[in-house]
């Protein structure tokens, strides 16, 4: 079976010969990687990940100086502190008025950049739309001003999810002309304990536009993940009745991940679960290969990709990383040998 072949059945709660995985870094955790493997193709083939990834999970920026971009929904970031994102600065929606309001150009040609290349690629192809809709929503209107656009101004909110939603499953559409197998929702609602804007406005607002873009790329025949961070377990009955086939990040540090798999068994598949928090850069390498194993002995059966919680970021040591790698490749040659 291919990476790709193998990446579905687990999806689709087919015992697969082997958990599958697919690691994210940070970019000091990858440099960390890179000096010590000491080229790319060397770290790649170290890796072996399980994801060809297309589209991005952060946005499409221009270099406008001064340590400043400005992504394509016109909104301007700092990144003189951090430079992989950075912090919005100003406001692109300053009132609840969306007469000036213009949503980017879904047939944009730098979304799509390398997509033919999905068509013959053996490892699961992912479309990512980050900043998908709540995230989107707040870095153009401000966080505080949105949550007060709630309760105030309600049909704004409405109005403004919905062009954002409208935009979305347009490029969604374009892009699973490629062959790619998933589409890739990046849209943080969750805080280290529930939700940020609440389970009643979560419902009400964004509920039933997460319904048009899941269901949009399930009616194609596509695989839904979505990447919210934070404790949103609450919300997992919805995600499923609307169409979700894989959530991520699977934090253990908010949520009992081996109780939540066993309950959601069949309903829905997770990605992540390896403590980024905790284990990764605290643990010691023997910490991370017990956590590691009971991990992929709990996703034997299927509906389970491994990976960190989150990307691993720049403070775990470079022993604890290779303990994780270590353990997938160990694993994975047993398993092999066992079918």
């Amino acid at each position: 079976m291919t990476k790709r072949e193998i990446v579905r059945s687990a999806l689709d709660w087919n015992r697969p010969p082997y958990v599958p995985w697919n690691l994210g870094f940070t970019e000091e955790a990858r440099r960390t990687l890179l000096s010590h493997y000491g080229d790319e193709a060397t770290l790649e083939a170290a890796l072996s990940n399980h994801f060809r990834g297309f589209g991005d999970g952060v946005g499409y920026f221009t270099d406008i100086g001064n340590e400043r971009v400005r992504d394509h929904f016109g909104a301007v970031w700092d990144r003189s502190y951090d430079k992989y994102i950075g912090t919005v600065e100003g406001l692109v929606l300053p009132t609840p008025d969306m007469r000036d309001f213009v949503v980017p150009d879904p047939d944009d040609p730098v979304v799509y950049a390398s997509m033919d290349e999905a068509h013959d690629s053996d490892r699961f192809c992912v479309f990512q739309i980050g900043f998908s809709l709540f995230e989107r929503a707040w870095t153009l209107r401000g966080m505080e001003n949105l949550l007060v656009d709630f309760i105030e101004n309600p049909a704004f909110v409405h109005d403004l999810f919905g062009a954002i939603t409208d935009y979305n499953i347009a490029v969604a559409e374009r892009a699973m002309r490629y062959g790619i197998d998933a589409v890739y929702f990046g849209d943080d609602w969750g805080q280290q304990a529930g939700l940020i804007m609440g389970p009643t406005i979560w419902k009400e607002f964004l509920r039933p536009q997460l319904a048009r873009m899941y269901g949009a790329v399930r009616e194609a025949g596509r695989y839904v993940f979505i990447h919210s961070c934070g404790d949103v377990e609450e919300l997992f009955d919805d995600l499923a009745a609307i169409g979700v086939s894989c959530f991520n990040p699977f934090q253990p540090e908010v949520m009992d991940v081996h109780d939540v798999f066993r309950r959601f068994r069949g309903r829905l598949a997770f990605h992540g679960g390896l403590s980024t928090q905790r284990t990764l850069p605290f643990g010691s390498p023997d910490d991370v290969r017990a956590e590691t194993r009971a991990l992929l002995e709990m996703g034997r059966d299927g509906g389970y990709i491994f990976s960190p919680a989150h990307a691993a970021p720049g403070d775990v040591p470079l022993a604890n990383l290779l303990a994780m790698i270590d353990e997938l490749s160990a694993a994975y040659r047993v398993r092999l040998r066992c079918t």
